[in-house]
């Protein structure tokens, strides 16, 4: 069958294998925004409070004024957020506040339960505010479903990055966000992560080909290793000699190296690891091993909030300030 083994298409959200549940990529092209950090424009034909159509070339998700996702609860899994462009306000039920993007990533174990809110503040009141970025929810092993909730922050600065160039002279960069490539090792992820685990073989990995360039993607450590390929920027993409599509995604042999080559350029993320193969029970924001345990977590936060919400506003922002923060509790 070749080194490709199933190929699909992307949309906004992009189908994903066990240990991953959920991969979406939001982009955004925001006009200038307003004084309260919302679209300077028209929100005509976009369904308040669950905006996803992209009207305009933009959507308000679940926010009224400021783009985004108010206060929500999560439990028995972790959120992976990698921000390219734009910025992003978050706000917890701990008391942790942070702004970040612009090649950012946010961490977050959910664990036993967390609320948070997600926002992002339209700050340029004179031209127009893109954003885009990707969150990956990635489950949790039975035994850390109930762990204390915790975030890390990978700053822009901070993430490694592999390089290498073709005789020409064109670059593969490849930015590890998690998973050991080569030269580049990533921070550590948060400690009751099944991508903490040494032999999860977990690994999420941007790629971005120069026209012309090829580069060699390695096999992966481990035999039972799943292996997904998301081409979402350009035009042409041949994988092992086999072309894909744009805008598609590839389940990929993870026995085997697999060259990747392109003429035009391109962009692709990477996400593997090894499946937790455990039961998956989900209802929205909570995803168990069962139904009983979905049942809990629907109890506990109507009984607990999990922990309530310390702040003033569903959708909490950060102010006028460009730079980027986080504040623990």
């Amino acid at each position: 069958m070749g080194s490709i083994l199933q190929t699909f298409p992307l949309g906004l959200q992009w189908p994903t294998i066990d240990p991953f549940l959920f991969c979406a990529h939001h982009r955004d092209d925001y006009p200038a925004g307003n004084v309260s950090f919302g679209p300077d424009a028209s929100l005509a034909g976009h369904e308040k409070g669950s905006d996803f159509a992209g009207v305009d070339g933009w959507r308000m998700y679940h926010g009224d004024v400021v783009p985004g996702f108010p206060q929500h609860p999560h439990r028995g899994f972790e959120t992976v957020t990698f921000v390219r462009r734009g910025l992003v306000d978050h706000a917890d039920s701990l008391g942790a506040i942070a702004r970040f993007g612009r090649g950012d990533v946010q961490w977050l174990t959910a664990g036993a339960g967390i609320v948070h809110a997600e926002m992002f503040p339209l700050l340029d009141r004179t031209a127009s505010n893109p954003a885009e970025l990707f969150q990956i929810w990635v489950n949790l092993a039975r035994t850390d479903k109930m762990a204390d909730p915790h975030f890390e922050m990978f700053w822009d600065e901070d993430i490694p990055r592999h390089v290498e160039h073709t005789e020409t002279g064109a670059a593969a960069e490849i930015t590890v966000i998690a998973g050991r490539l080569a030269d580049a090792e990533p921070a550590a992820p948060p400690p009751r992560s099944w991508a903490s685990r040494p032999d999860s073989d977990v690994a999420i990995w941007h790629i971005r080909l120069d026209p012309h360039a090829t580069w060699t993607l390695p096999a992966a450590a481990s035999a039972d290793t799943v292996r997904l390929l998301y081409f979402f920027g350009g035009d042409d993409l041949t994988i092992a000699g086999e072309a894909l599509p744009s805008s598609h995604g590839a389940v990929l042999d993870t026995s085997v190296a697999v060259s990747l080559s392109t003429s035009s350029g391109v962009e692709c993320l990477v996400l593997q690891g090894r499946p937790i193969g455990e039961p998956v029970a989900q209802y929205g924001p909570f995803v168990m091993n069962d139904r009983a345990g979905v049942e809990r977590a629907i109890e506990d936060y109507r009984n607990t909030g999990f922990g309530g919400w310390p702040w003033p506003a569903d959708g909490p922002v950060h102010g006028e300030s460009p730079q980027r923060f986080a504040r623990r509790p």
